[in-house]
């Protein structure tokens, strides 16, 4: 082979590796402040949240009441059991995400269930957002929304909210497994979980946050049928 077509071989090896790194890259969780930064008005309709608080539940003698009835002992301490941490935090065990044992300033951004908790961790699309904002600002172009589902951003949101609020014994959730949430609509009916109705709550007892007005910045792709009907109730954002 001539040093030529070795050069150009070793090239399009590199070429493809790189490709490989690129499209498996692992996205890492960046912490509630990162996306409240752009997002204010849905960081601050989340704060309000019991979402938002969801870790403190975990603690000694908090909702004592309803974990008496799902056969827990109020006076412990969950916040480092392995079996219910996953549904109070952001990113349990993964890259950026809470680990146990974190100090109180480490695992700030991440206790209790936040934004990525919903979108998927936001190292890969993050930046995705702001150069689509900074597109539509420039020429008015919009952005397709495939780059962000690329790049890990999570549009099943039934589907993340399924992960804590279905997964017990008995659940008409297909993809629940053990650890078991002991907290079921036969313990109280307040843990009878219909997604459709919740998300459609809004304001301050909103389960997640009120939702605001997009501006249109991504098109097409494949998004909830839902978003349609949210959209035409959101407040305006402030700014």
């Amino acid at each position: 082979m001539n040093i030529k077509l070795i050069v150009i071989a070793g090239w399009l090896l590199a070429a493809a590796t790189l490709g490989t790194s690129v499209s498996a890259q692992t996205p890492e969780y960046t912490g509630n402040r990162v996306c409240a930064k752009c997002h204010f008005d849905q960081g601050e309709a989340w704060r309000k949240t019991g979402h938002a608080r969801a870790f403190d539940s975990l603690k000694p003698n908090v909702k004592a009441a309803a974990k008496s009835r799902a056969g827990l002992d109020p006076a412990k301490d969950y916040s480092a059991d392995q079996n219910c941490v996953a549904c109070h935090v952001t990113g349990h065990g993964e890259t950026g995400g809470y680990k146990t044992g974190m100090t109180p300033d480490d695992a700030k951004l991440v206790v209790g269930v936040s934004c990525e908790s919903c979108h998927g961790a936001g190292s890969l699309y993050r930046q995705k957002h702001a150069d689509a904002v900074d597109r539509l600002k420039a020429s008015g172009e919009t952005t397709d929304r495939q780059l962000l589902a690329d790049a890990k951003q999570n549009f099943d949101y039934e589907g993340a909210c399924a992960r804590c609020h279905l997964n017990y014994q008995g659940s008409p959730w297909a993809a629940a497994k053990p650890p078991y949430s002991p907290f079921t609509p036969k313990v109280d009916s307040k843990y009878q979980f219909d997604f459709d109705k919740l998300v459609r709550i809004s304001g301050e007892k909103n389960p997640v946050h009120t939702h605001f007005k997009l501006r249109g910045v991504f098109k097409g792709g494949t998004v909830p049928a839902i978003r349609g009907d949210l959209q035409q109730n959101a407040q305006e954002p402030e700014e």
